[in-house]
């Protein structure tokens, strides 16, 4: 890995100019094909599905932020950790944290349930529910930390070590992090995967996936089913992507700020039931959650006593956007129960603690103090 800080290779990620021309961006290389000179042995890119010089700079620079060997780049976030899962076969079985996004548990239950991959979900906080479920066929265990919606907190090193204690490789979603915050192959996971869609692209202008891995070998098996499957990132954003992640860091320690103040202020209001944001003093798993990661991130959740209540802040607030998603520089409002865990069955959403009045906060780069009093006009009148 590089010597520089984390902030300076953000900037220079590996290849951070172009190499034909000096370019100070990688350009967008808006091509399916490339001319071959010798048909028997063909250059370093031949069908843009396979390689694109573009998608390369993405998926070399996502690679080396992220401390791995490998990077992928794929249309969306769901693409991404579906092609993971496609690394696995038929009779497998997989230890699933039962706080995930509902993206990811629509497909475990539906697409690749019909396939023959087995999932047990498990609270993954609670690391002996994860050592009972583990059976011989399991192939791996995957988590989300911080959770979502809910910002659940999982122990990343005790996971991975159970995992590789019985020969299983350890998956997790870094989406809310993003490496800017956390690392997790540096604590021991094999494979991350991130919706870039979300902090790392930043400007709600794209739909991207992004997966590494840290084993050559396991990125060899990911390759594959990124060019046989062909779910890849165009390069359109994949340029999009490379630009946004510049600044990352800048973004997501403003966004940060201002979700710590939020979230404190949010405690304090009669009209809140609850605040879930990992860094507030008695959030449920606190201290792991500040030994991997730097800070509590941009995401804070908040339950209102009721579904009518909530859906009324939401019709009352005027600057965030309310909608599907979450990290982009406009702060985004959502409601769980209808957006990002819609797929989940409301039986499985009340056990997970996604209630009716609860909603997810995406803090943007507003000014936190004009985000507070919107926040407070749209409360009195919920």
């Amino acid at each position: 890995m590089s010597k520089h800080d984390f902030s300076t290779r953000l900037i220079h990620p590996g290849r951070d100019r172009d190499p034909y021309t000096g370019a100070s961006s990688i350009p967008i290389y808006q091509v399916s094909t490339f001319h071959q000179n010798d048909p028997e042995h063909l250059g370093r890119y031949d069908y843009a599905r396979s390689d694109n010089p573009t998608r390369e700079a993405l998926e070399i620079a996502i690679a080396g932020l992220e401390g791995g060997s490998r990077g992928f780049a794929f249309a969306s976030g769901m693409a991404a950790t579906a092609s993971v899962m496609m690394t696995f076969q038929t009779g497998d079985h997989l230890v699933v944290g039962e706080d995930i996004y509902g993206g990811t548990y629509r497909i475990l239950t539906t697409v690749f349930q019909r396939w023959g991959l087995a999932t047990t979900f498990v609270d993954s906080t609670d690391l002996d529910q994860v050592r009972a479920a583990i059976t011989p066929k399991t192939k791996a265990i995957f988590i989300e930390t911080p959770s979502n919606p809910t910002l659940k907190i999982t122990d990343l090193a005790a996971v991975a070590q159970i995992a590789h204690d019985h020969g299983l490789l350890a998956l997790t979603d870094n989406t809310f992090m993003s490496p800017a915050l956390q690392r997790p192959l540096e604590l021991g996971f094999d494979v991350v995967v991130h919706s870039a869609t979300k902090f790392i692209g930043g400007h709600s202008d794209l739909i991207a996936g992004l997966a590494v891995v840290k084993d050559a070998e396991l990125g060899r098996r990911v390759r594959h089913v990124q060019n046989a499957f062909g779910a890849i990132l165009g390069p359109q954003d994949s340029w999009l992507t490379l630009r946004g992640l510049k600044t990352l860091d800048v973004r997501l320690r403003r966004q940060q700020e201002s979700a710590a103040l939020i979230a404190d202020w949010l405690q304090a209001r009669k009209e809140v039931k609850k605040v879930y944001y990992p860094s507030l003093s008695g959030h449920p798993g606190r201290e792991v959650h500040l030994r991997q990661a730097s800070g509590g991130g941009a995401v804070v959740s908040f339950e209102l006593e009721t579904g009518p209540q909530a859906v009324n802040l939401m019709k009352q607030v005027k600057l965030p956007l309310v909608g599907v998603s979450l990290g982009g520089v406009e702060s985004i409002l959502s409601y769980p129960a209808t957006m990002s865990h819609a797929a989940m069955p409301e039986k499985e959403r009340a056990a997970r603690g996604i209630t009716a009045g609860l909603v997810r906060l995406s803090v943007g780069l507003e000014s936190a103090a004009d985000l507070l009093q919107d926040l407070d006009q749209a409360l009195a009148q919920a």
